[in-house]
């Protein structure tokens, strides 16, 4: 099984950027699908980010369409977040995610906290 490790949250200010890194290993990345969620305090876990096994297909939430980019390299076993134009309402712990036959692994998550 995948084993996912995030890296790179922290404090930033409205309208900076973080990039998250999930350095994964114990298996093939390009046998799965992965994505980034995120979790606020009092809210569910949502949906973030996606991307395919090949890479060549992205979707993303109406909320941080135009802002995030999802990317990956299987050849590094890496999945990443640019996150640009940060604002309050992105606080939360960021968790990766990767899915194989409907199994999902998970990181021990990063918490990015955007505030003045």
């Amino acid at each position: 099984q995948l084993q996912l490790v995030e890296s790179g949250g922290g404090l930033v200010q409205p309208g900076g950027s973080l990039r998250l890194s999930c350095a994964t290993s114990g298996s093939t990345l390009e046998d799965y699908a992965t994505g980034w969620f995120r979790q606020a305090p009092g809210k569910e876990r949502e949906a973030v980010a996606c991307i395919s096994s090949s890479g060549r297909s992205t979707n993303y939430a109406d909320s941080v369409k135009g802002r995030f980019t999802i990317s990956r390299d299987n050849a590094k076993m890496t999945v990443s977040l640019q996150m640009n134009s940060l604002r309050p309402e992105d606080t939360a712990v960021y968790y990766c995610n990767a899915r194989r036959n409907y199994v999902d692994s998970w990181g021990q998550g990063t918490q990015v906290t955007v505030s003045a």
